[in-house]
């Protein structure tokens, strides 16, 4: 007779209650918590925008409509600071080199990047090398930069006549003669500039896919043609942006004629931002000074708003 043994019933296995969710006020203080400390990391940066770049723009679009001087009580003045600057001789000679300067740095210093992207591009072997080489000029301070050029240009012992006196060439006066000061001046900022836009066309020439270029091959198109066909409509986007940004800054321009022309000769080197300077610093006169400026900055503001409208739309379209 087989006995059958009872199997003694196996112990429940204790299931924790679910956590159910966290109180609404708890929540609500956590979120208010991460969102403090979240502004707290900002307040430094917002500090230093209000300080040294909101502020001093308010105040200077103030003083325009005012007579200032240091030390003395400002007086309502109007419009007669924009009034006296628009008659000022320096006025128009300012305007015209800062439009002659920045049309001169895109025909110069907006091919010659891209030219040098493309070559950087096509290069197999040592990339990083020739890279750090080009961009080299970029981490230079612009003072340093602009001190090496004043005597790469010195018509006496400088290098650039040097070298035409040994290859037997007529020397020049470059940045002392009127008619070559200006251009001289070009070639310093697109030789000190042109790094940051070099790698930004690199970047962008290497997310195009090989298959278009591939394709073009087959079909016997040459450089010139992939170059046209392929390479701009693929950055066309990049390329105007650079443009527009590269005329923001070009129109900017101050380092260069303050350490190595000092506006001469003749005032052929005085640009918008040079004539701020002397009407501040010079003249002592602050309200012709930000009168200019506010001029500067609107024409400025137009350009911006276009980059950044342009920049909505490009990402809206990719």
């Amino acid at each position: 007779m087989t006995r059958t043994v009872a199997r003694r019933p196996a112990d429940p296995i204790a299931v924790r209650p679910a956590p159910g969710p966290p109180p609404v006020a708890g929540r609500r203080r956590r979120r208010l918590h991460d969102q403090a400390r979240a502004y707290a990391f900002l307040l430094g940066g917002l500090l230093c925008f209000a300080l040294f770049s909101w502020y001093p723009a308010i105040r200077a679009v103030v003083i325009a409509f005012q007579k200032y001087t240091p030390g003395s009580e400002p007086e309502w003045a109007g419009t007669a600071n924009f009034t006296r600057v628009l008659h000022d001789p320096e006025f128009g000679a300012a305007w015209r080199n800062t439009l002659t300067f920045t049309l001169l740095a895109l025909l110069i210093g907006f091919a010659i990047p891209f030219v040098l992207a493309l070559v950087l591009n096509e290069i197999r072997h040592a990339k990083a090398f020739f890279r750090v080489v080009v961009y080299l000029p970029v981490m230079i301070p612009p003072v340093v930069t602009a001190l090496l050029w004043k005597w790469f240009y010195d018509p006496g012992t400088g290098l650039a006549n040097e070298a035409l006196r040994f290859a037997h060439l007529p020397t020049s006066n470059w940045t002392n003669g009127a008619d070559t000061a200006l251009l001289s001046l070009v070639a310093v900022a697109t030789w000190a500039n042109m790094g940051g836009t070099v790698l930004i066309y690199l970047a962008a020439l290497q997310s195009i896919p090989g298959e278009l270029y591939e394709a073009a091959e087959l079909d016997g198109a040459n450089l010139w043609q992939r170059v046209r066909h392929v390479t701009v409509p693929q950055t066309r986007f990049v390329i105007l942006m650079l443009m527009l940004l590269q005329i923001i800054a070009t129109m900017q321009v101050f380092t260069e004629p303050f350490v190595i022309t000092g506006g001469g000769p003749e005032d052929a080197t005085v640009t918008v931002l040079y004539l701020i300077y002397k009407y501040a610093f010079l003249y002592n006169d602050f309200g012709g000074a930000c009168a200019l400026s506010v001029m500067l900055l609107v024409l400025l503001g137009l350009f911006s708003a276009l980059y950044l409208r342009l920049t909505r739309s490009g990402e809206e379209n990719a």
